[in-house]
């Protein structure tokens, strides 16, 4: 039976791009003293450089609003802790009012999901000003409970950044984390250098603090943490998985297995979106033919080649003439976990798209689902 990889392809852009438009916008605040490193913070989390100088439109005298077209998310940066207890109060109002006045939209997309209080580690101490004004914002935040956290920038001692940290959490303040991170590898001198760390703690906190329809908005946007994309991958891939083996749950016929199409593409749609990626036709029908010449069965599932039964235990295996729920929840989750090991490879920059068009690359994408359906086959007898 001839497999129209190009018509697949389609599908699976078409689905990429119904999901990316269709991510919730994360909106988050970020407060603290001017040059506690909040810009390159913002620049080390997140796939665009929101913070770069000058961007961002002014919403207040002390805030301005970062955003770039098409990319779903908002950063409320604010300024002028430094210049008083009246800028700091009036900075106060103008975040309360922020999360105020996106409440009363009652639209996900324009509330408040998060506050970063960032402290600089150099400084060794938090201003008792500071600790008033994040006790006097907790009290306005009853209500909203929009989480905080206290993020501890150019962390360069991990030992100085965990005192700093204890004696801040015996503060008792209303958040949910206090997080030391250094956003980037710091050259102390020509023999040493500090590496970055903290962020992909940063975003698992994240992840925990924030509504379920967020989740896949804040693993789209950021570049910190590959762990928690692949995390959150292979939860739509155990997804799709569901649906597969239901959708078999009797032994359908090989020739209709075109049912599987759907859920499949959209597992490839959730898992591009995850790793926000913009990926080109290439990219999708290098990975397409490379693992429809595996086996079949896989995206499309229209038919199952002899050559990948052997890969499937007999308790999955096909028997006359029709596809079964293990087979089908095999397959599925193969080709998932094969996808999420492509991402992860580009992620990293150990693949590129061009690899995906060679002959080379194709084999070793085989290579890799075939080992997927093996060893998935095994767990599931």
């Amino acid at each position: 039976m001839t497999i129209d990889t190009e018509q697949i392809a389609n599908e699976c852009l078409k689905a990429i791009s119904d999901k990316i438009k269709n991510l919730k916008n994360l909106n988050i605040i970020v407060a603290g003293k001017t040059g506690v490193g909040k810009s390159t913070l913002i620049n080390s989390v997140f796939r665009e450089n929101l913070a770069e100088t000058g961007v961002g439109r002014p919403v207040t005298d002390h805030m301005r609003k970062l955003t770039k077209k098409d990319f779903p998310l908002t950063i409320y940066d604010t300024r002028g802790f430094e210049l008083g207890k009246d800028a700091q109060k009036e900075v106060k109002e103008e975040v309360i009012d922020t999360i105020r006045s996106g409440l009363a939209s009652k639209d996900v997309n324009k509330a408040i999901h998060c506050i970063w209080y960032c402290i600089n580690t150099a400084s060794n101490r938090i201003e008792d000003e500071e600790i008033e004004w994040l006790r006097d914002f907790s009290n306005d935040n009853l209500v909203t409970q929009v989480p905080v956290i206290l993020i501890l920038t150019q962390a360069f001692s991990k030992k100085k950044a965990d005192e700093f940290k204890k004696y801040i959490l015996e503060q008792n303040l209303d958040v949910v984390q206090v997080v030391p991170v250094l956003a980037e590898d710091y050259e102390i001198d020509e023999d040493y250098t500090a590496k970055a760390y903290g962020l992909d703690l940063l975003i698992r906190i994240m992840s925990e603090a924030l509504p379920e329809e967020l989740q896949a908005t804040l693993q789209n946007v950021q570049i910190a943490s590959l762990e928690e994309k692949k995390r959150y991958a292979q939860a739509a891939v155990a997804t799709a998985t569901a649906a597969a083996v239901g959708e078999c749950a009797i032994p359908i016929p090989l020739a209709d297995c075109a049912v599987l199409v759907p859920t499949q593409v959209a597992m490839i749609a959730s898992i591009t979106a995850i790793f926000g990626f913009d990926v080109s036709r290439s990219l999708i029908t290098g990975f397409l033919s490379a693992t429809i010449g595996a086996g079949g069965a896989t995206i499309i599932g229209k038919t199952v080649v002899s050559s990948l039964l052997k890969f499937i235990p007999a308790g999955g295996s096909v028997a006359g003439g029709a596809i079964s729920s293990a087979t089908a929840g095999v397959i599925t989750t193969a080709l998932g976990e094969t996808y999420i090991l492509i991402m992860s490879a580009l992620y990293e920059g150990s693949l590129s798209e061009k690899d995906l068009e060679s002959e080379e690359g194709k084999k070793k994408i085989r290579e890799i689902f075939k080992k997927q359906v093996s060893v998935i086959g095994r767990k599931k007898t």
